[in-house]
């Protein structure tokens, strides 16, 4: 069994358009799909049109990209006499190449690549498309999966004035932000670089798809993290986090060193590292609060800035505690339309009733 090429003064590989090769090229550089990865594409689709023009699938494929050029040879077996041409070649035609040929044998014939016909060019187009659809569509989910729950920069590039949606660039993906995981009044507008949260990556029909949110407690703890060296390297630690996205958020946190202030930390020199998140977030307000493993100064700490007198705990089991405070506190504890107990109660995971010191719930 011998394999050659025929004797012939076109030895020299058939020239494939420069054109194709720098067109892969700069889809690499633009999009990040490899040449070698839609070189591999590309071989696939001529075996493939190679099947459906002449019903032979053994086919080598040589591609040199350093000479933007390629060779297809169709393996054919010598026969005696001719039934199938796509994949046999009589002995006399088979001696016209290098070697000793014999019934039974095999060579590879070189095929000349203007034989491709009109059905094989689009079968090698359309496979050709599916593998940029498919390089794209696996940048995209490792781009988002090295990012899942993680803080992100992204670009916006357009916002649909019907919906309110929001599209992303992030790196090399993009992500569209819902108008419903945006802060309420947030004016996002295009250009702006913002930081959005990864909840989730799924893959859909359409392909790779990241949730992304601005609204999602985490946000704000991945910004603490990232501003925040003490946070960074685990000497504070992030308890817990309650937010009302675009009005207020209220973070438990407690320090792993005598010697750290753990509420100190995170609002910085001057406010400056609290303040920083705040104009992130678009003037949110964030109230930062010492944890501790005792419910009753938990929850005492949680709802400041009231000032809390006394936290009895009526159901350990339930978690349902009874919160006394001074009379001109309580619509402070209690907050605008409830919102100040509605994120104690989050963050500690407590049902809280508040009453004033007297007893009486009057106008103050």
């Amino acid at each position: 069994m011998v394999r050659g090429t025929k004797k012939s003064a076109k030895d020299n590989a058939v020239s494939m358009n420069g054109e194709i090769f720098e067109a892969l090229r700069l889809l690499e550089k633009e999009k990040g799909i490899s040449v070698e990865f839609m070189l591999d594409k590309i071989k696939k689709a001529i075996v493939t049109a190679c099947k459906n023009n002449y019903g032979n699938e053994d086919v080598l494929v040589d591609i040199d990209e350093s000479k933007n050029t390629f060779d297809v040879y169709l393996r054919k077996e010598v026969v005696e006499e001719v039934f199938d041409p796509g994949c046999e070649i009589l002995v006399d035609k088979a001696r016209e190449y290098p070697g000793d040929h014999e019934i039974g044998s095999f060579v590879n014939v070189r095929l000349d690549t203007k034989q491709f016909g009109r059905i094989a060019a689009q079968t090698a187009r359309n496979i050709i498309r599916q593998g940029i659809r498919d390089g794209e569509r696996g940048q995209m989910m490792q781009e988002f999966q090295s990012r899942h729950n993680e803080l992100v920069s992204a670009l916006v590039e357009r916002i649909d004035p019907r919906t309110g949606a929001a599209s992303l660039r992030i790196g090399k993906a993009e992500a569209v932000l819902p108008k419903s995981e945006q802060a309420p009044d947030e004016m996002l507008k295009e250009g702006d670089y913002v930081k959005v949260y990864v909840v989730d990556v799924k893959e859909t029909e359409k392909g790779p798809r990241a949730m992304i949110s601005r609204t999602h407690p985490d946000l704000v703890k991945r910004l603490f993290e990232s501003e925040v060296p003490e946070i960074y390297d685990g000497t504070v630690e992030i308890k817990s986090v309650s937010r009302e996205a675009g009005s207020r958020t209220k973070m438990a946190v407690l320090s792993h060193n005598p010697d750290v202030d753990a509420v100190g930390a995170c609002i910085g020199a001057r406010g400056a590292r609290v303040t920083t998140i705040v104009n992130e977030l678009g003037g949110e307000k964030i109230d930062i609060v010492e944890y501790s493993e005792d419910p009753q100064k938990f929850v005492a700490s949680a709802l400041s800035p009231a000032t809390v007198l006394s936290v009895e705990i009526l159901d350990e089991s339930a978690h349902s505690c009874r919160v006394t405070v001074p009379d001109n506190q309580l619509s402070l504890a209690i907050g605008n339309k409830g919102q100040n107990a509605r994120l104690a109660a989050k963050l500690t995971g407590w049902k809280i009733d508040i009453k004033p010191e007297s007893g009486f719930y009057g106008e103050e």
